[in-house]
């Protein structure tokens, strides 16, 4: 094989293109700030694509109006008219295509389809291999056969996600990975144990670096609450990298401050009580695993670092979506929001995924939801939030609702992607015994703010900027456009705090403060790079000082 597919383009696009075009009738989606608009939902795959779930759609920024999807086993569907029509292909690999399906693009606008390899096609017990990635340049057309990272005979690789760093930090262009490694898939064994694994590659895909745990606790291998599980990378805006994942009723995280190269500590977030694993009426299996995303926009809220999960702490027949966030790149988190406003607190909220655009700051979640269905019947809904997470408007973005059974496996997660404003949502219906793939366009209607460019917001801003970032000492000046309570830290690069440099409130100005280039102990700190990091209020902003002696 030579991972290849063979697109099925339709007879004539231009044709669809425009039938789809007059089908489309705006709804007004109340309570979405700027009277944010959707059209109907529209079917993605063909009756012949064999019952695809497990969905990742994703928005080339370097060309909005192309967009690819995937789905497990091996589907990928691409639209180059902004999601008004979808060709269907079939992924192929000489490692073989399993499950687990992520695709991204990275800022030159390449493709990359992340998934799962098995090692005997023939025998489906056999033990999953790497993790496998395939490129496309020209959107989707073709396929490289794949490179692959984390084969360690006979463990188990599992569970992975894929994130580019798409910021003009020095880490652009890196591509990260992270999944679950396991002793031996699904054994009882309490000798056997599964750990968060995590690689990168520096040349687009071509290569992975070998696998970093960044899990210092290790789970079971069940594949249930005390399995170390549903590690998704995220990047940061000035080459962080930030990855939760839930583990023995809670959430943890940890973060890389020099692109993937180190880990520090792992920090816990919140509880999540009950656990990761918990069932929902009608569906074969269901799970609350994090989604880590941070702001790297020019909002005011960029570096904002988020985690998005499910659980039943309400009850077991009050499944609901909660969100936490950090404004100190993952040091300290806030507790729980409530993403699903629904009010009768007996109704299932599930499978939610999330996305910020990285042009507005916007936050966007999607989620399977039954608040106003009976007898198990499922809605999608989508909750937007245009400032930090404090309130979300949620609002309903399926045409029709379906009804799940626990006989078909529907997939572990759907998708969504946002950019300049304009969302796409993804999802499964199951209807008839057959499942099929739908997707929804709507606009945010909010206005980008790209860096140095465009328009700015009218809240709060901040900047921050080392006046002399390479020498025995640093001047580091501020701005603040409103007042606030500030405090300025140094931080090495593994996130530990070594010196407070500035606290108390602060008056709207420009501000200067010099490090001499010790921590709180009075001792000099060696040679190398620190970050420092502004906190004002709910906003903040970070930056890199080189310290040489």
């Amino acid at each position: 094989m030579s991972g290849k597919i063979r697109p099925s383009l339709p007879e004539n696009p231009l044709l669809l293109s425009a039938l789809a075009m007059s089908l489309m009738a705006l709804i007004i989606l109340p309570g979405l700030a700027n009277a944010a608009v959707r059209p109907p939902s529209l079917r993605v795959d063909a009756p012949t694509d064999y019952d695809p779930e497990e969905l990742v759609i994703a928005i080339n920024p370097t060309n909005p109006d192309m967009l690819i999807a995937g789905a497990n086993q091996w589907h990928v569907f691409a639209s180059y008219d902004g999601g008004l029509s979808w060709t269907s292909t079939i992924l192929e690999s000489t490692m073989g295509v399993v499950g687990d399906p992520c695709v991204i693009f990275d800022a030159d606008g390449i493709a990359y389809y992340s998934h799962l390899s098995i090692s005997d096609w023939d025998d489906m017990d056999s033990w999953l291999d790497r993790i496998v990635v395939q490129r496309s340049p020209d959107g989707g057309l073709s396929w490289s056969d794949g490179s692959y990272a984390g084969l360690n005979p006979p463990l188990d690789q599992d569970k992975s996600w894929m994130v580019a760093d798409r910021t003009m930090s020095p880490q652009r262009g890196n591509l990260y990975l992270a999944w679950t490694e396991f002793d031996a898939y699904g054994t009882s064994n309490q000798d056997y144990h599964s750990r968060i694994l995590f690689s990168r590659s520096l040349d687009q895909g071509l290569s992975w670096n070998t696998p970093l745990q960044i899990s210092d606790l290790e789970g079971d291998c069940i594949d249930d609450d005390q399995t170390v599980e549903g590690a998704v990378p995220t990047a940061g805006p000035e080459g962080q990298v930030y990855v939760a994942w839930s583990y023995d009723e809670g959430i943890w995280f940890d973060r890389s401050f020099d692109g993937g190269e180190t880990f520090g500590s792992d920090v816990y977030v919140t509880d999540q009580p009950g656990g990761w694993t918990f069932e929902i009426p009608g569906v074969y299996r269901c799970n609350g695993m994090p989604v880590t995303a941070c702001d790297v926009s020019d909002s005011p809220f960029r570096g904002r670092v988020y985690v998005l999960f499910s659980d039943q702490r309400n009850g077991i027949s009050d499944t609901d979506v909660f969100l936490c966030r950090s404004d100190d790149m993952g040091e300290t988190w806030s507790n729980p929001i409530r993403v699903n406003d629904d009010t009768s607190g007996v109704a299932h909220q599930f499978f939610p995924w999330l996305v910020v655009d990285p042009t507005t700051g916007y936050l966007h979640v999607v989620f399977y939801d039954r608040r106003q269905q009976t007898s198990n019947g499922t809605d999608v809904y989508l909750a937007t939030s245009t400032d930090g997470g404090d309130t979300f408007v949620n609002n309903m973005i399926s045409d029709t609702p379906f009804t799940p059974t626990n006989d078909v496996f529907m997939g572990d997660y759907i998708g969504i992607d946002a950019y300049e404003g304009i969302v796409h949502a993804i999802w499964t219906r199951l209807e008839d015994g057959e499942l099929s793939v739908w997707t929804s366009r709507i606009e945010s209607g909010a206005t980008p703010v790209h860096p140095g460019k465009g328009p700015k917001p009218k809240s709060v801003r901040l900047s921050l900027a080392a006046v002399n970032p390479t020498g025995p000492d640093a001047r580091i000046s501020f701005t603040l456009y409103q007042a606030a309570d500030v405090q300025l830290t140094i931080h090495d690069v593994r996130g530990r705090l070594l010196r407070t440099l500035a606290t108390g409130s602060r008056g709207s100005g420009k501000y200067k403060v010099l490090w001499d280039g010790k921590d709180s102990a009075g001792r000099r700190v060696p040679s190398g790079v620190y970050l420092c990091h502004l906190q004002a209020g709910p906003h903040a902003a970070n930056g890199k000082v080189t310290i040489v002696r």
